[in-house]
């Protein structure tokens, strides 16, 4: 435990060295498992639990995963195929910050779910909690470029290319995982059923239907 928390703060510091999926896949857990507590434990309700915990490190690596071909491409058109290596050290680094975020945002999601139960503005909660710690994975992820920046300054552009890449796959993404709270009172499922959307449009949709309910 003290070696994780150790591998946690060096991550933090910009300090971290390998490869540091075993923070995705424990923070990621625990925050999943927070997200989908909002019904609590009774009943079958647990299985949500379980299913959220296991869907947000799922999301955050096959993000990664299904983001990397084409960044590897990139690279390699602007001629820094080279440096692939030790970009990819600094989004993995950037992808356990966010995890670590997360989960240290999990306490204010939990008051959240304490004082309003409404199913809607759980789900624009957790996007918020999901932008703030992208905001702070882009910061460590910036850090970590610098060296490549100064080294070639075509990786600025890389980079800011990775995180519209990143963003547009993670976002479809995790609709097509939903749920990962669960609609209160309804069955718990694995994966939402119907047609699918496009969660950009749907995304409106429900900040529109949230700000026309206010009085």
């Amino acid at each position: 435990m003290n070696r994780m928390f150790r591998h946690a703060d060096a991550v933090l510091r910009g300090r971290a060295t390998g490869r540091p999926w075993g923070l995705v896949v424990v923070c990621g857990l625990a925050y999943g498992a927070v997200m989908g507590s909002i019904s609590g434990l009774d009943g079958d309700r647990g299985w949500q639990v379980a299913f959220s915990a296991i869907k947000v490190p799922l999301l955050l690596l096959a993000t990664l995963v299904l983001s990397l071909p084409s960044y590897f491409v990139a690279n390699t058109l602007l001629g820094v195929r080279a440096d692939f290596s030790e970009a990819l050290r600094a989004i993995v680094a950037s992808q356990a910050g966010l995890a670590l975020i997360l989960v240290s945002l999990a306490p204010m999601t939990m008051v959240w779910y304490a004082t309003s139960a409404d199913y809607g503005s759980a789900i624009l909660f957790n996007a918020t909690m999901f932008a703030v710690a992208s905001v702070g994975a882009q910061a460590m992820l910036w850090r970590g470029y610098r060296p490549l920046i100064a080294r070639n300054p075509r990786h600025r552009l890389l980079l800011r290319a990775w995180i519209v890449i990143y963003a547009f796959v993670g976002i479809q993404l995790g609709w097509t995982l939903r749920p990962f709270i669960g609609v209160p009172d309804s069955p718990v499922t694995l994966f939402r059923g119907g047609p699918q959307e496009n969660a950009y449009v749907v995304i409106v949709r429900l900040v529109a239907g949230v700000i026309l309910r206010r009085p």
